[in-house]
């Protein structure tokens, strides 16, 4: 017969409890839930695995930028560039063998499919600087057909490397701005499946540990199981809609597996609470629902609002970004929400109560007792220690990712080195102009553009589309933003490409709409914490602390990677920059794993707070009943993305260190010190609002329990 379960809570206003009916319809239904799940999951691994062929290499810039209108205005006489180069190093270039071994390899890479010009040295002269400056090495220029796919790219790549290679020289290289865009992404994808392999079994124990036993730690586990695959389905939809680049299957991953961690060690810690307070496993998991279930759902919408801002963005990485992003955390919550007490209703009797569960005094409780005590003290020097701490980012440099962002032992990497160092020009990319002007002005405006500030020289180009003036304009060392600005401040009608153009097109399209990205992010997430604290202040100083905690992280990222500290250890070359797209992310996705551990948090200091009206001992016993959960899914987040740092693509890299670091001051430095020392000092004003809204928020508060204590039900 099926069990009957009581009403949890005897208050007047039970029909403001939403969730107590899921919670009751996952325990009396689990078997349906569980099999929905396994649904699911099939339809993720069938279905949407199918998104994986339509994902985009790249995609970092949008499409009707003026660097991108200049690149496909060009494509068609051989683009801004070569797409591919071939260096042959270790013979004199002027050696008769050596001249008929080229001539050979050029007209056999162009009966390969998608080649559709090869140019030598001995075709161009020494204008295009294919020949070193030792007459040692020489670049063969390979053009691919504009619109090419990134498959077939790559096929063409490893043709062309097959011909090179069997060409009797002592080093053969091939490279060049494809073969970067396609090694960066292989090789950042491996390195991503890497750290999940390296943090995976770290993770496993970790879990055991934390959830202290299997069938406790295989909670999150089951949750992200099915909730990845589910986000596939989300994101294979989006994608007949809009470009995703393939980075987004990566943020699914980690999100998911993050937020999933997160909700199944509040809802298992509550779960134990419950328990531990006299409750059957049924009632216990109902109540678990009602009560942390609310404020998982809460931690929810903000870290899905987080992640939304960055569908303010035009770059389609970002947005795939956001979009991946958004639709795991709904399938994770839903997860959380319904699988978990299915299987806590199956499990529940099995999972182990510590003697601790439930109880205050322990670690934190004491930890926050000693922090309030010394509050004049601890406060200033965190906030003090955390400014310090982001001071390098004064001088921060925003770049990039070249060759030099991939592992020493690429070939790409390798090649433009080697241009670099012995090549006419040093391998500098040309600023390339576009220009409507007559025959007659083009030696005047080409003799303009060399003379500019940052101008090394300019020539016109001889391959260009029918009836347009294409300039080269090489920068000197470290000048093509500031060249880019010049050219197009001049009064030309003139239009701007290339690596540089791209980069300030980049930064122009994406530092215009941060604005707008973090007063959407602030904005709804100041709301959302008043509904849920019915406070000013609260809200205040959450933002605040997030600013703080990702500020030093900004600057300890600055330090390691721009200044080159810890670049032995860490196994990178310093570039001199950080990667432009690397801050954007960290404070998106870390403001949002860092509001869930505040809300967490929150929940329970309003619930206490609520309860006794003691502002020292809500923080006390707040931070006691979620320390722990909040200390192990940090730490567990901190070993994924520490897995993420060991390869070898210094973006991948600077991403993962910068996520670990943020994580880590905010669970440990924000959390657990400085959070109950400000709390400390503000007393009661931590709890202010006006009237009015104190009105509002009496009538749409979001909270995850009752002001009168729910009465322990009995099983009937």
């Amino acid at each position: 017969m099926r069990p009957v379960i009581p009403k949890v809570y005897d208050t007047p206003d039970e029909e403001a409890l939403v969730l107590e009916p899921l919670g009751r319809f996952a325990v009396r239904r689990r078997w349906l839930v569980i099999a929905a799940w396994g649904a699911v999951l099939l339809a993720g691994a069938l279905i949407g695995s199918q998104v994986f062929s339509r994902l985009a290499t790249g995609t970092g810039t949008r499409d009707d930028v003026e660097s991108a209108r200049v690149e496909r205005l060009l494509d068609a006489a051989g683009g801004l560039e070569p797409d591919l180069l071939i260096l042959l190093d270790g013979k004199a270039v002027t050696d008769a063998r050596v001249t008929a071994a080229v001539q050979e390899l050029a007209a056999d890479v162009r009966t390969i499919p998608d080649v559709v010009a090869v140019t030598t040295a001995s075709a161009t002269g020494p204008g295009r600087s294919l020949i070193s400056a030792d007459g040692q090495a020489q670049l063969v220029a390979v053009d691919l057909r504009g619109g090419i796919e990134p498959a077939d790219s790559a096929s063409a790549i490893d043709a062309v490397r097959a011909r090179a290679e069997a060409v009797d020289m002592p080093r053969v290289l091939v490279g060049g701005e494809v073969a970067l865009q396609t090694e960066f992404q292989r090789t950042s994808e491996e390195q991503l499946a890497r750290g999940e392999m390296i943090a995976l079994p770290i993770m496993l124990v970790l879990l055991l540990l934390f959830f202290r036993g299997f069938l406790a730690a295989a909670l999150p586990l089951l949750v992200a199981v099915v909730a990845v695959p589910g986000a596939l389905l989300v994101l294979l939809a989006v994608s007949y809609a809009t470009t995703l680049s393939a980075y987004a299957v990566n943020v699914i991953t980690m999100v998911g597996l993050g937020l999933a961690v997160d909700y199944a060690l509040l809802l298992v810690s509550r779960f134990r609470e419950e328990r531990a307070a006299g409750l059957d496993v049924d009632a216990a998991v109902v109540r678990c629902v009602t009560s942390a279930g609310r404020t998982v759902a809460f931690s929810a919408v903000i870290v899905t609002v987080a992640l939304a801002g960055l569908l303010v963005f035009a770059e389609p990485l970002l947005r795939s970004m956001a979009w991946g992003a958004v639709g795991v955390v709904l399938l994770t919550v839903l997860a959380a929400l319904t699988l978990v007490p299915a299987l806590l209703t199956l499990w529940g009797h099995r999972i182990r109560i510590p003697a601790s569960a439930g109880r205050d005094g322990g670690l934190f409780f004491r930890l926050s007792r000693f922090v309030q005590r010394f509050a004049l003290v601890v406060a200033p020097l965190l906030i003090i220690g955390l400014a310090l701490l982001a001071l390098p980012v004064r001088h921060a440099e925003w770049g990039g990712s070249g060759p030099e962002s991939l592992p020493a032992g690429s070939a790409t990497r390798q090649l433009a080195e080697v241009v670099e160092d012995r090549f006419p020009g040093g391998g500098v990319e040309p600023v390339v102009v576009v220009a409507d002007v007559p025959p007659a002005a083009v030696a005047d405006l080409t003799a303009r553009l060399a003379a500019l500030p940052g101008a090394a020289g300019a020539q016109v180009r001889e391959q260009a589309p029918a009836g347009t003036t294409v300039i080269d304009v090489l920068p000197r060392d470290g000048a093509g933003r500031d060249l880019v600005h010049d050219i197009r401040a001049l009064d030309e009608p003139l239009q701007v490409g290339g690596a540089d153009a791209a980069l300030a097109d980049f930064h122009r399209s994406v530092g215009g709409r941060i604005p707008w990205a973090l007063a959407l992010i602030v904005v709804a997430t100041f709301v959302l914490l008043f509904l849920m604290t019915g406070s000013l202040v609260v809200p205040a100083k959450a933002i605040v602390m997030n600013v703080l905690s990702l500020g030093a992280s900004f600057g300890a990222l600055v330090f390691i990677f721009q200044d080159g500290n810890l670049s032995g250890p860490l196994d990178f070359t310093p570039s001199g920059s950080i990667d432009s797209t690397v801050p954007l992310l960290i404070f998106v996705f870390a403001f949002g794993l860092s509001m869930d551990y505040e809300v967490f948090l929150l929940a329970r200091i309003k619930e206490e707070y609520d309860r006794t009206g003691d502002n020292d001992l809500a923080v006390a016993v707040g931070l006691q009943r979620t320390g722990s959960v909040v200390t192990s899914a940090a730490a567990l987040m901190v070993v994924v993305f520490l897995g993420f740092a060991a390869g070898g693509v210094l973006t991948i890299k600077e991403l993962g260190v910068g996520m670990a670091l943020t994580i880590l001051i905010d669970a440990t430095v924000v959390r657990s010190l400085l959070v109950p020392a400000v709390m400390k000092l503000m007393g009661r004003a931590n709890w202010w609002a006006p009237r009015p809204l104190r009105r509002a928020y009496q009538r749409v508060a979001i909270s995850e329990h009752r002001t009168e204590r729910p009465a322990i039900p009995e099983r009937v």
